[in-house]
């Protein structure tokens, strides 16, 4: 079920699934009661109550939204919260979990960043949110995402994103224009002071990760953050 999965900080866990946990996205054709069984399978081994994930309604924009008890899912790519269980979901784009520390305990966030995100700043938004609440000694991890030596892009696109993010601008491993997203997010992180603790593998190379590239009809992993308390 879990591709990778550690206790980060005292109280504090990281994890990224993979296909053995299933699609866990509501918005790609799977049956929705098969969908909500393996969210709660998840929660289960993930030692979490019934219904205690958050998950997102991702649209590809940087809206970031705090997350406390009784909050809505959200329309956003980024959610913040003060150790409230958070999900992000994805097949190609880079799951990223940070987690940082708050005056009165954790300051977590958990964000879906694909091409539009990197380009528009999603994560420092993110990292600026998170320091809104207290957040310092921020890291990150970098879950599963196509790499920059299979993401092709037509030419004009790799020079639009990279105008905006230069490490982006990439070349694939056949010798076609790329766009490689997890270098962007690594520049933008660091420069942010954030500390980059973990990067996963490639999920166009990974037939255990659910990748868009792959297959157009596939169903979505998730990367996980949440406080043991």
């Amino acid at each position: 079920m879990f591709l990778w999965r550690a206790e980060v900080s005292p109280g504090v866990s990281v994890a990224f699934t993979d296909t053995r946990a299933g699609n866990l996205a509501l918005h790609v054709g799977d049956n929705a009661g098969d969908v909500l069984r393996r969210r709660r399978e998840l929660e289960h081994a993930a030692g979490l109550a019934t219904g205690s994930l958050r998950f997102m309604e991702q649209v590809h924009g940087t809206a970031v939204e705090v997350m406390e008890s009784g909050t809505p899912a959200p329309t956003a790519d980024a959610m913040v919260s003060r150790g409230l269980p958070l999900a992000v979901m994805v097949a190609d784009c880079i799951p990223v979990v940070l987690v940082g520390e708050g005056p009165e305990g954790p300051v977590l966030a958990a964000v879906h960043a694909g091409r539009p995100g990197i380009a528009n700043g999603i994560l420092p938004a993110a990292v600026r949110r998170m320091q809104a609440e207290g957040a310092t000694a921020i890291r990150a991890w970098l879950g599963p995402s196509i790499c920059g030596s299979c993401y092709e892009v037509p030419a004009e696109l790799r020079a639009q994103v990279a105008r905006q993010v230069p490490s982006t601008s990439a070349t694939t491993s056949w010798g076609t224009p790329a766009l490689d997203l997890p270098a962007g997010a690594r520049t933008q992180l660091e420069r942010a002071g954030v500390v980059i603790e973990y990067a996963g593998p490639c999920t166009l190379e990974n037939d255990s990760l659910y990748s868009y590239r792959r297959s157009s009809t596939t169903g979505r992993f998730a990367g996980l953050v949440w406080s043991h308390d």
